[in-house]
């Protein structure tokens, strides 16, 4: 079984108006319970139904950070920025509307900007994004600042932009063992 490398993409695939969609995931009870458990926070916003039903929200909510980081998963999930991000540097995020249990979720992105960052060894895109849900209503949204690989930073001029790390073209592929 041959297992390729990281799929993202490289700094000079992205330019103003590229724009995408996730895979969409559940939130679960479990998801939230074990949320809190690795964050701590135990608010009974997010872990009492007695509590979250005397709420404006009348059940109890995912929370806030816990819809970010599925987030980031889902832009993961996209195989745009897997192994070719050399740090996250930033983001403005707004809570819009509840998440629950139960809700299925995904994400729109939409390349704001996308400039060269030789300071910081890559190029700096700026991406829009949104996290909705299946009824189509915004829950969250902002924006995040991703450094990426350069292919000519990286002195890598010669790959095609349909080219990704990792790929038997970047010859960086890892064989597996058989099953």
């Amino acid at each position: 079984m041959r297992v390729e490398g990281p799929q993202g993409m490289w700094f000079e695939d992205f330019s103003a108006g590229f724009s995408g969609r996730s895979p969409s995931r559940t939130v679960t009870d479990h998801d939230i319970m074990a949320f809190a458990g690795l964050s701590g926070d135990y608010n009974p916003l997010h872990t009492d139904d007695s509590y979250a039903a005397t709420t404006p929200f009348g059940r109890r909510i995912a929370h806030g950070v816990l819809g970010l980081s599925i987030a980031t998963g889902l832009a993961a999930r996209m195989n745009i920025i897997d192994g070719t991000t050399l740090a996250f540097l930033g983001l403005d995020w707004k809570f819009r509307k509840p998440v629950f249990a139960g809700d299925t979720v995904f994400l729109e992105i939409d390349v704001l900007e996308a400039r060269m960052a030789r300071a910081l060894g890559g190029g700096l895109v700026t991406f829009g994004i949104k996290l909705m849900n299946t009824s189509g209503d915004v829950v969250q949204r902002g924006r995040w600042e991703i450094l990426l690989k350069s292919r000519a930073l990286a002195g890598e001029d010669s790959q095609t932009s349909d080219a990704r790390p990792g790929s038997a073209v970047g010859s960086s592929a890892v064989e597996a063992a058989p099953d």
